[in-house]
């Protein structure tokens, strides 16, 4: 966003920097909720995707959380290592890996409880507030996703 003049908007009219504002300090809050359980926030929402999905492949986990393989393959091997997910190559396209949950993975679930009724006092806004949030932040990501894919292609 600029000025008419083309010069750029004073910071408390950049939206752009009221989103990376919230943005930082509701990673903030997370990081706080998430350190007793030695997560960080990426980590979590990997486990999310799987306690929803059970099992995903690598490419599902990607597409689901809008990252790259670059960024999931150390998430998954260092959950891995924590013993809170599996990866298998798939006999029937070895190309493939899929991920799922052990007995621990699952058992974190329960001792995650917490998070997201943490989150949604940091966000401090009524449900029907938190609804709208919602979607005018899916609109501002596809909007924002197409934009980046045409400055891609430029």
């Amino acid at each position: 966003m600029a000025t008419d003049e083309g010069l750029p908007l004073p910071l408390e009219d950049m939206l752009c920097f009221d989103l990376y504002a919230a943005s930082r300090l509701v990673t903030s809050v997370y990081r706080h909720v998430l350190d007793p359980l030695d997560l960080t926030y990426p980590q979590y929402l990997v486990l999310v995707a799987l306690w929803e999905h059970e099992e995903l492949t690598v490419r599902e986990v990607i597409d689901l959380l809008d990252l790259d393989y670059g960024t999931v393959s150390p998430l998954l091997k260092r959950l891995e290592a924590r013993g809170l997910v599996v990866r298998r190559r798939r006999p029937e396209d070895e190309r493939s890996v899929t991920v799922t949950l052990t007995d621990e993975g699952r058992a974190m679930q329960e001792r995650a409880r917490g998070v997201s009724p943490a989150i949604g006092a940091a966000f401090g806004l009524p449900d029907d507030d938190a609804e709208r949030l919602r979607g005018l932040l899916e609109r501002v990501r596809t909007s924002a996703g197409e934009q980046a894919a045409r400055l891609a292609g430029a």
